[in-house]
């Protein structure tokens, strides 16, 4: 009888998620319809066929019990969530009528549900609004789910999120946010939506229209970097939007409690107390100033542009945004071998980016450091630390397993990759931009100024489930592979 109960808990999740999934589609159908657009139309029909099968999927698992949910149970409802919904959230760009085949659909569905930010589509600048919004709205969805996600349910699998803020912040603390689970992700779901208004009327007061201002906020603050130009931010070629974007990114890679205890007592300045905060800050300047050093005295760049150019498109790489205000790739290998390096870092746990994530960085150096005193002092005790206590080492171990499973999969993916006849730069920076959720890679088809759209379908496919275990963080796919997950 634990099966049956275990999978109606899993039906009464997805089913539940393929309805919000489905009235979400009448939000740019609406848009559409109201611009004179022609593709509402297959909005409306994909609502309805997303719509159908979640209450079907409510009907037939009625009476299944979705109370207090077993583990096993939650690592169906989440691997289930991010396999089916992409499927159905793939509909409206199928049915748009745009002759957009269903593997591009899906993969920009994926691409935008991971808020990873690679696209297939060309063309941006003449797209329907339906569709740019509906992008757009993939990212934001996905992003506040992606942070809910990471408190609620991979502590569970003892995978980063809320057990490693609780390292960055005292039980105290943690208390003082909300007792209660509930409260605390409303919470950050209303500092979620404020700052993305925010984000939008920064845009708007300098030069974007409402339209490009509202899209382009969701896409910033989920860190997914789906824009309205095929040229990314560079086809408004503003300084000043590009320091507006860097302020917003920097929050969107920041964790979101923060945000909630700054608001709730503890000051603004709560947020640069975090050590990952303060990491993720002297990481983005220190590769910046690298970055503009080299373009100022090998390339003769103006120092204020190239340092704006740098920061930019270094932070949009390292919280995973994937925004580009220029081609970087042809800044020369000193610049472009930091940014590959950057694709790997992350922001911070708790927050809507992908990648390593900061706190994982500290504890493998630290380990590393560790090692070296134990060779000199073999006798000696030695602790991991983080915000000035010991690490917990069960934490450490699953550091150390994430970033091997982290670097197995990114070469199992380059060869697959590699099958499909992409060229090992293509490969490697596929690979490594989609198990990190970045977007845009490295090379002239997927670098800042190309697309995933010339890729063969199979290279597609594999990527997107290199998207989806990248943003599942790996374990939490794994685990279901092995023979013990499927015996009672």
């Amino acid at each position: 009888m634990a099966a049956p109960d275990r999978e109606g808990g899993t039906g009464q999740a997805i089913g539940s998620l393929l309805i919000v999934l489905g009235t979400a589609m009448w939000v740019p159908a609406l848009v559409d319809l109201a611009a004179g657009g022609a593709v509402w139309s297959g909005f409306a029909l994909a609502s309805g066929v997303t719509v159908f099968f979640g209450v079907m999927l409510l009907f037939a698992t009625r009476g299944a019990s979705f109370g207090a949910t077993p583990l096993r149970r939650a690592y169906f409802i989440t691997v289930g969530a991010w396999v089916i919904l992409p499927l159905f959230g793939a509909l409206p760009f199928w049915m748009s009528g745009l002759g957009i085949s269903f593997t591009d659909a899906v993969f920009e569905t994926v691409s935008g549900l991971t808020t990873t930010g690679s696209t297939v589509l060309v063309g941006l600048d003449g797209m329907p609004l339906g569709i740019l919004l509906w992008r757009a709205l993939l990212q934001w969805m996905g992003g506040i789910g992606i942070v809910v996600m990471a408190i609620a349910i991979l502590p569970m699998f003892r995978v980063g999120g809320m057990q490693m803020f609780k390292l960055e912040s005292s039980e105290k603390t943690s208390d003082k946010i909300s007792p209660r689970l509930r409260s605390v992700a409303g919470r950050i779901g209303v500092a979620y939506i404020a700052l993305t208004l925010g984000c939008g009327v920064v845009y708007w007061m300098l030069g974007m229209t409402p339209f490009e201002a509202v899209v382009h906020a969701m896409t910033t603050l989920s860190t997914g970097g789906y824009s309205t130009s095929d040229a990314s931010m560079g086809h408004f070629d503003s300084l000043s939007l590009e320091w507006a974007g860097t302020v917003f990114m920097l929050a969107g890679g920041t964790p979101f409690v923060l945000f909630v205890l700054a608001v709730t007592g503890r000051g603004p300045l709560v947020i640069l107390r975090d050590s990952q905060v303060r990491r993720m800050l002297v990481t983005a300047l220190s590769a910046a100033l690298l970055v503009t050093a080299w373009l100022v005295f090998a390339n003769d760049f103006d120092p204020w542009t190239a340092f704006t150019r740098s920061l930019f498109n270094l932070v949009s790489v390292m919280t995973t945004t994937g925004y580009a205000s220029t081609d970087y790739s042809l800044w020369g290998p000193p610049a472009v071998a930091v940014f590959f390096f950057m694709t790997f870092v992350g922001g911070c746990a708790g927050s809507t980016a992908g990648g390593l994530k900061m706190f994982r960085f500290e504890i493998l150096w630290q380990d590393i450091v560790k090692e070296c005193r134990r060779l000199l002092y073999p006798h000696g005790v030695f602790l991991d630390r983080m915000a000035g206590r010991p690490a917990n080492e069960a934490l450490v171990r699953d550091v150390q397993v994430f970033v091997l499973c982290y670097a197995a999969t990114c070469a199992a993916l380059v060869a697959v990759l590699a099958c499909f006849g992409l060229d090992f730069i293509t490969a490697l920076s596929g690979a490594a931009t989609a198990l990190a959720n970045v977007g845009p890679g490295l090379g002239p088809i997927i670098g800042p100024a190309g697309n995933f759209a010339s890729l063969p379908d199979g290279a597609k496919w594999a990527l997107d489930a290199g998207m989806i275990l990248g943003r599942l963080e790996f374990q939490t796919v794994f685990v279901m592979m092995t023979a013990h997950f499927w015996r009672d």
